[in-house]
């Protein structure tokens, strides 16, 4: 009788390998292949004999199984292969992180010699040069899927440390940096350096991550560290490495777009660098008020128009650093700067109404100068000094101030 039909149509037959011999000598091989290119690995690799145990063992896997994945390429050569995900998928990703390209590069080098050697040996009589074309062109295709999986690796990594960067930025620009902001600094490549400012100015218009890399750029040639990112419209750059805050904002001011740059004062270390960071703020917002500024500008060349703009840091500096001095050097020195000044900068003018010999008051403004690093007789010093003055006597008239 004949048989009943089903109603389904027959498979089509799996046409037969070209060259099943070589395929299953290479099948029945992978084992032995995979332990002599841990061997070459092991004897030709110091890097790899210093590993721990477990990487080791993670590196055996990979090699294991990039020689499964050739044969089962060698099997299928048409068919689509993700042989980063076959060969490096066995690993998990933080090898990334333990192993170097270079590394990574010399293993699957050695691992293809080790193939390459052993062709003679797997390959049926007359496919010799058949399976030496095919692992060939396995190693271009293994080669363009390490450098995807390193390229893949280093991308999410750089996105990860741009958001790092830019808490670490915000944090010591809005006050709030503290150990946690040390330690993700550090993370970073950030080595704490001894002298650290902060650099403030108007970020140019486009892609922020190509003004980053361009601060990066400038601040390699430079020979300093730097923490940087772009926040709303400001580019916000802390330096570390160099004594000279207006040196350091000369070097970086590069990529800043137009307007003006202010550095903020040298602090010794990063959790101190919020200071920095708020005196050249306040230095950004008030140096519209001096049209003449210099670019880059200090934050502390400043300290007037900090001051007129409600800067209580400012207020503080100029009282401390200038009023108090000159009040501890003798009542003769506050005398006759605020003499000198009234009378426009003129000694004569001051001479005769202190009731003095001109020398005396040239002598007693040279002192005004060593006591307050200020010369009177500078026109932009002047305008500080009589500010200073101005906020002192407020200051002893109500000590709230």
């Amino acid at each position: 009788m004949p048989e009943p039909e089903t109603g389904k149509p027959d498979a089509p037959a799996q046409p037969a390998h070209p060259h099943t011999a070589t395929l299953k000598r290479l099948e029945q091989s992978s084992g032995s292949l995979a332990a002599q290119a841990i061997a070459r690995m092991d004897e030709t690799l110091p890097w790899y004999r210093a590993m721990p145990p477990e990487n080791r063992s993670w590196i055996g896997l990979v090699a294991q199984a990039g020689i499964a994945a050739f044969t089962e390429w060698f099997r299928q050569p048409d068919a689509p292969q993700a042989i980063s995900t076959d060969v490096f998928g066995t690993a998990p990703r933080e090898l990334t992180r333990a192993i170097t390209l270079r590394q990574t590069v010399e293993m699957v080098r050695t691992t293809i010699e080790v193939m390459e050697s052993a062709i003679d040996e797997v390959a049926a009589p007359g496919d010799e040069s058949v399976l030496r074309e095919a692992l060939l062109v396995y190693a271009r295709e293994i080669a363009f899927a390490t450098a995807q999986v390193y390229a893949q690796a280093a991308e999410a990594r750089g996105a990860w440390d741009a958001r790092l960067e830019s808490l670490v930025v915000n944090a010591v620009l809005s006050g709030e940096a503290d150990e946690g902001a040390v330690s993700r600094a550090a993370a970073l490549g950030w080595n704490s350096p001894e002298h650290v400012c902060v650099v403030l100015g108007t970020a140019p218009d486009g892609d922020s991550e190509l003004t980053v890399e361009a601060i990066r750029r400038a601040a390699r040639h430079a020979k300093l560290q730097v923490l940087t990112g772009v926040l709303g419209d400001r580019l916000v750059v802390i330096a570390g490495g160099r004594n000279d805050p207006l040196a350091v904002a000369k070097s970086l001011i590069g990529p800043f777009a137009q307007g003006p740059v202010v550095a903020g004062p040298v602090v010794p270390d990063l959790l101190a660098a919020t200071r920095s960071a708020q005196a050249a703020a306040a230095g950004l917002k008030a140096c519209t008020a001096w049209q003449d500024a210099p670019r880059p500008v200090l934050a502390d060349d400043l300290l007037p128009e900090r001051a007129i703009a409600s800067d209580p840091s400012a207020r503080e500096q100029l009282v401390e650093e200038i009023y108090r001095p000159l009040e501890e050097a003798g009542a003769a020195l506050l005398e006759t700067l605020s003499v000198y000044l009234e009378q426009a900068s003129s000694l004569e003018g001051a001479a005769r109404m202190l009731f003095v010999h001109p020398n005396t008051v040239r002598y007693r403004l040279r002192r005004v100068t060593d006591v307050t690093g200020w010369s009177p007789s500078d026109v932009r010093s002047a305008f500080t000094l009589r500010i200073a003055l101005i906020l002192g006597r407020l200051a002893d008239g109500d000590p709230q101030l």
